[in-house]
């Protein structure tokens, strides 16, 4: 069942451990007015305070956008210039989100859209998924790109920012910023048996490895390896350290208490 949390324009729903947060604006391709963009943030704290939410899913409603970007009859009507820090949620910038993020982008991502499915730790689309950063055919700008020769090979990030072509969900792939590529009806079922695969793991184990993984992106590998130690250290100090060890061995699940 779907709650609301403060606009129809997103809705939230928790579906054995994993949260759906889906933009529901199909008939304006999914893209972000005010509406769509506070109920992203309430949506996203909605999961950090969410004890039975391992795991966030970001998608669009419908097969034909994820997230087209900004709503730009209302940005040309408010004369936006310079979008606020807090325009739309942008995870470890804006609003912090330690357990795992996966972007289920079912149509096209552009602009904004592209930035929500950068700002996820994972990615799954749809074959007939299409991603760009189409701001620079509008005069509009991508600072919200900074990370991404990152995730991918600098020349591509560099072809993408610079042409605003659109990319297949296959080339996304290939490139690395999509983890895997469905088919358009499997995308759901697809999404949540891999974020199960995530939400049946220890929990500081998962947010530790989170942590680790953006560790060299932030800090110089010099001083990533003693950081990472000290991340992991309460991880094999916790009791499922412990007890995935002792259910290995008695051939049985884990009951993880994650403190």
């Amino acid at each position: 069942m779907a709650h609301d949390i403060s606009t129809a324009a997103v809705t939230y729903e928790v579906r054995n451990s994993i949260a759906w947060l889906t933009i529901n604006r199909p008939d304006a391709r999914n893209s972000l007015n005010r509406a769509v963009r506070e109920g992203l943030f309430a949506g996203v704290r909605r999961f950090n305070d969410d004890e039975s939410a391992k795991v966030l899913v970001l998608t669009g409603s419908g097969d034909k956008a994820f997230c087209a970007g900004g709503d730009l009859k209302e940005m040309s009507q408010e004369q936006l210039t310079v979008p606020p820090v807090d325009f739309v949620p942008q995870f470890g910038r804006n609003i912090e989100v330690d357990k795992p993020t996966i972007a289920a982008v079912n149509g096209a991502a552009f602009a904004g859209g592209f930035l929500l499915a950068q700002t996820c730790d994972l990615c799954i689309a749809s074959s007939t998924a299409t991603f760009a950063i189409s701001e620079v055919k509008i005069g509009r700008g991508s600072p919200w790109a900074a990370p991404l020769p990152l995730m991918i090979p600098p020349r591509i990030a560099m072809e993408i920012v610079l042409t605003g072509a659109a990319l297949t969900a296959q080339r996304a792939y290939e490139i690395g910023f999509v983890n895997q590529v469905v088919e358009p009806g499997e995308l759901a079922d697809a999404t949540q048996r891999f974020a199960e695969l995530i939400a049946a793991n220890a929990p500081l184990s998962v947010s530790a490895g989170k942590k680790t993984a953006k560790l060299t992106a932030e800090h110089p590998l010099s001083g990533a390896f003693e950081m990472a130690e000290k991340i992991w250290e309460p991880v094999y100090l916790s009791d499922d350290a412990q007890e995935g060890m002792l259910a290995f061995s008695e051939k049985r699940r884990p009951h993880w208490k994650g403190h």
